[in-house]
C-alpha cells in the first residue's frame, strides 16, 4: 500500500482517458495537445524500461533497434494516413524533422543529462562510425532525386525518369537497410558490443533482476501501440496548437510535429543516458534516424504506388537537405571518439535551435 501511494511518473497515465474525453468533447487543440503530451511521458518510461530489460538478453544494439522500430511505428502510421490524404509535402517535412530531432535534439539532450549526472561517458566508437556512415549514405540518397527533379523534373520528357529514379532509389535503400540488419545481427555483432558500464549501474543501485523476454516484448508492444494511438491524437492537435502560438507552417511540420511525434523514443534515449547506458541511447537515437531514412522513407515511396492519388518522391528542397547534411557532419565529428559529456550535448542542441529558428522564419517551403 505504501509503494502504491508513493509518487510515480506512472500516475500520468490518468491523462490518457482525459485526453480521449477532451478530444471527443471538442476541447481546444492546445488543451488536447498538452494532456496528450503528458500521457506520452509514462508510456515512454514504460518503453524505456522494457527496452532496457530486453537489452539484457539481446544486447544494447538490438535493444536500441527494437526501441527505434516500435518508436517509429507512430510516424509510419501517420505518414501513411497523410499519403492517403495527398499531403506529400507534410510527409517529406515530417521525415526530415524526425531525423533532425533524433540526431541533434534527442542525442544532445541525452549527452547533456548523462554528462551532468556522470561527468563523462563512454560508448562503442566502432558502432557509432557505422551509424554515421549509414546516415551519410541516407543524405546522399535524399540529395540525388532532389537535384534531378530541380534540373529535369519540369520537362515532360523526363517525368517518367524521375519516377523510375525514385522507385529504383527506394528499392536500393531498402536493400541497403536489410543488409545493414544482416551485418548487425548475423555476421558482425561483435562490432555492436556495448562498452561495459556494469559497475556504474550497480553503483547507482540499478542491479535488478531483468524481466523475462516474453514480459519485455509484450510490454514493449503494448506500450508502443499506446504511444502510436496517443501520438496520432497529439500530432492531430499539433497544427492547431502551433497556429494558436503563431508558428509558421514550416516550423510546425519540420520542428513542432517532429518533436512531439518522436517524444516517446526521445525520452527513452535520455532515460538510458541518465542510467549510463549510452550505447543503448545511440542505438535508439541514431538507429531511429537510420531507420527513418533507409527504411521508412523508401517504404513510403513504394506504398504511394498503391495509396493516394500520385507517387511520393524523395525530392527534398535545398534547405531541408542542407540542414540534414549539417546535422550528420556535426554528429560524425562529435561522436567519433566514443566519449560524451554535457558540453557535446549543448553543441548538438545549439545546432538544432539554429535550424529551428531558420524554419521558424521561413513562411513557405515551396
Amino acid at each position: 500500500m505504501k509503494n502504491w501511494m508513493k509518487p510515480s511518473i506512472f500516475w500520468l497515465f490518468v491523462f490518457i482517458p482525459i485526453t480521449i474525453v477532451l478530444e471527443k468533447t471538442g476541447a481546444t487543440d492546445s488543451t488536447v495537445f498538452f494532456t496528450a503530451a503528458l500521457s506520452i511521458i509514462p508510456i515512454a518510461k514504460l518503453i524505456g524500461e522494457s527496452t532496457e530489460n530486453l537489452a539484457h538478453h539481446t544486447g544494447d544494439a538490438i535493444g536500441g533497434l527494437l526501441n527505434a522500430t516500435f518508436g517509429n511505428f507512430p510516424e509510419l502510421i501517420i505518414a501513411i494516413i497523410a499519403l492517403n490524404a495527398g499531403l506529400y509535402d507534410m510527409v517529406r517535412a515530417s521525415l526530415i524533422g524526425a531525423i533532425l530531432a533524433n540526431l541533434l535534439l534527442a542525442t544532445g539532450a541525452s549527452f547533456l543529462v548523462g554528462g551532468i549526472r556522470h561527468h563523462s561517458q563512454d560508448y562503442n566508437p566502432a558502432t557509432t562510425r557505422i551509424y554515421n556512415s549509414m546516415m551519410f549514405i541516407a543524405v546522399c540518397s535524399l540529395i540525388i532525386p532532389g537535384a534531378f527533379g530541380r534540373f529535369f523534373g519540369s520537362e515532360a520528357m523526363y517525368e517518367r525518369n524521375v519516377a523510375k529514379l525514385n522507385i529504383t532509389l527506394a528499392i536500393s535503400l531498402l536493400l541497403a537497410y536489410v543488409l545493414y540488419l544482416f551485418f548487425m545481427i548475423k555476421t558482425h555483432p561483435d562490432l555492436f558490443k556495448s562498452v561495459d558500464t556494469t559497475s556504474d549501474a550497480e553503483a547507482s543501485g540499478e542491479g535488478h533482476k531483468p524481466w523475462s523476454v516474453g514480459r519485455a516484448v509484450a510490454t514493449l508492444v503494448g506500450a508502443s501501440l499506446a504511444a502510436a494511438f496517443m501520438s496520432e491524437i497529439l500530432v492531430g492537435a499539433a497544427e492547431g496548437t502551433g497556429k494558436e502560438l503563431g508558428m509558421t507552417t514550416a516550423f510546425i511540420g519540420i520542428v513542432f510535429v517532429a518533436i512531439v511525434g518522436g517524444a516517446a523514443e526521445s525520452i527513452s534515449a535520455i532515460s538510458m543516458a541518465a542510467k549510463n547506458k549510452v550505447d543503448l541511447t545511440m542505438g535508439i537515437a541514431l538507429g531511429s534516424s537510420i531507420q527513418i531514412a533507409l527504411f521508412v522513407a523508401p517504404l513510403l515511396v513504394i506504398i504511394s504506388l498503391f495509396v493516394g492519388n500520385g507517387n511520393f518522391f524523395l525530392s527534398f528542397n535545398r534547405v531541408e537537405t542542407a540542414t540534414l547534411l549539417m546535422a550528420v557532419l556535426l554528429m560524425a565529428v562529435i561522436s567519433g571518439d566514443g566519449h560524451s559529456n554535457w558540453y557535446k550535448g549543448v553543441q548538438l542542441i545549439t545546432l538544432y535551435v539554429l535550424i529551428a529558428l531558420l524554419f521558424y522564419f521561413i513562411p513557405d517551403m515551396q
